[in-house]
């Protein structure tokens, strides 16, 4: 019989191992429920493209007010949809819940513009 393979130093904490609740925490925030692997981050989609796009132009560009302020309607649109296409369609808890956040601030931005 062959010994098990060895312990990676980052289980050990003081003797104990975190293989218990916090690896069972971060499996289960972090697990692509389609695939099973891990999920923390991918490369962007449509709307996270556009938003993008959106912020360059304005950073590159000498706008007027009028249109700066149409390019900041389309990034926050982009930017609302990427997050509810994250709360509807995200792979994992994780992304469920970054998605939550930024259409949390996606709406604080909106109701502060209307005032």
């Amino acid at each position: 019989m062959s010994e098990p393979p060895p312990v990676p130093a980052w289980t050990a904490a003081r003797g104990r191992s975190v293989t218990g609740p916090l690896r069972r925490l971060g499996v289960w925030l972090f697990r692509n429920r389609r695939s099973g692997g891990i999920a923390i981050a991918q490369l962007p989609n449509l709307a996270l493209w556009g938003f993008l796009v959106a912020l360059l132009v304005r950073w590159i560009l000498p706008l007027s007010s009028h249109v700066r302020e149409v390019v900041d309607v389309i990034a926050v649109a982009f930017l609302a949809w990427w997050s509810v296409d994250e709360v509807v369609r995200g792979v994992n808890p994780w992304r469920r819940i970054l998605g939550s956040i930024v259409g949390a601030l996606v709406a604080v931005m909106f109701v502060s513009r209307l005032r």
